[in-house]
């Protein structure tokens, strides 16, 4: 029989029963295998054996003649090289980078004339080698034998005798800042471009004047991607201050080829010993290096990269908390 009309509808409201609480099995601590890579240890055993053929050729090899290189390594001669190959690739690499910053800077100028003659001086010092910028310089007498300053076309107010300014240790020197502030404009141009315009714009909304903008602002942003770039090129610098030989400068390589010509029994023990100090003064370049570049990247790295030291407290303090662990297991 059906429902009246207008009698209400009962619904079942009544909540449904909770599920049951299924409990997880209980766990049990396992171990995380390492991926094995067999390749890898096969490559590392292969060169720590090439490596181990090199050290036991160099060590045992009567032709290196370590006895005769011990001799020379701390020779008077040796170390009188080694100071004037400090000081020629210290005065050139200072003249470098400041002649290199003023050639960027001319060449991120808005003046066309700037513009112009930095691009032709890099152009130029870049194409020619080295060595023949040295011999031009030392002959550079029998071009001009006086050098003048005053009106062009006029009277001299200076004139200077080239013979007697252009020593070796001149010629030297400014042969190698010459070349060297070529490479060092690209360098330090490079690192300028390399800051972000928002940077420059910022600066600029200060209204500081341009000075003071490069110099707080603009440039230690740029020294970031500078100084690796640029020790790569004092790395270079060093290794060629070799050829101020060929201007009668003995520098390292020129004291070792002068001993070797007098000592032509010893020429291979002095060329360990020339490449020994070229070691030290190139790994010297490259730690200065690292401990820049953790300087200047405060700011942009959220955690500098740890030190040498700390790298070997930190390698001890988990050698010492897996033995723990192990001893615990």
């Amino acid at each position: 029989m059906s429902e009246p009309l207008g009698s209400a509808v009962q619904l079942d409201t009544a909540e449904p029963p909770p599920a049951p609480v299924v409990k997880p099995p209980p766990t049990t601590e396992q171990r995380v295998l390492p991926l094995r890579r067999p390749g890898r240890w096969i490559a590392s055993a292969i060169v720590l054996v090439v490596v181990a053929q090199i050290a036991h050729g160099l060590a045992t090899n009567p032709f290196f003649q370590w006895d005769r290189f011990s001799y020379w390594f701390l020779r008077p001669t040796i170390l009188d090289g080694l100071l004037i190959t400090l000081e020629v690739a210290a005065y050139s690499a200072v003249l470098g980078l400041i002649g290199g910053v003023v050639l960027a800077l001319a060449r991120l100028s808005r003046s066309p004339v700037l513009r112009a003659v930095s691009w032709v001086y890099i152009w130029l010092f870049r194409s020619v080698p080295l060595i023949v910028v040295l011999l031009f310089l030392y002959n550079f007498s029998a071009l001009y034998q006086t050098l003048s300053l005053g009106v062009p076309f006029g009277p001299a107010f200076f004139t200077f005798d080239e013979s007697r300014l252009a020593t070796d240790m001149v010629v030297a020197v400014v042969g190698l800042s010459l070349n060297e502030a070529a490479y060092a404009a690209e360098v330090v141009r490079g690192g300028i471009l390399a800051v972000d315009q928002g940077q420059h714009e910022a600066a600029s909304s200060l209204g500081l004047p341009k000075g003071y903008q490069f110099r707080k602002m603009v440039f230690p942003q740029a020294l970031r991607s500078i100084t690796p770039n640029y020790v790569n090129q004092l790395i270079g610098l060093i290794k060629g201050t070799s050829l101020v030989f060929y201007v009668s400068l003995l520098d390292l390589f020129g004291s070792v080829q002068s001993m070797g010509s007098t000592y032509p029994g010893d020429i291979v023990p002095l060329l360990l010993v020339a490449t020994t100090w070229y070691l030290i003064l190139t790994s010297a370049v490259s730690v200065v290096q690292f401990y820049v570049e953790r300087y200047y990247s405060r700011g942009a790295l959220r955690t500098l990269p740890p030190t040498p030291l700390q790298k070997v407290r930190t390698g001890l303090g988990d050698l010492r908390a897996r033995v723990r662990r192990e001893t615990a297991a």
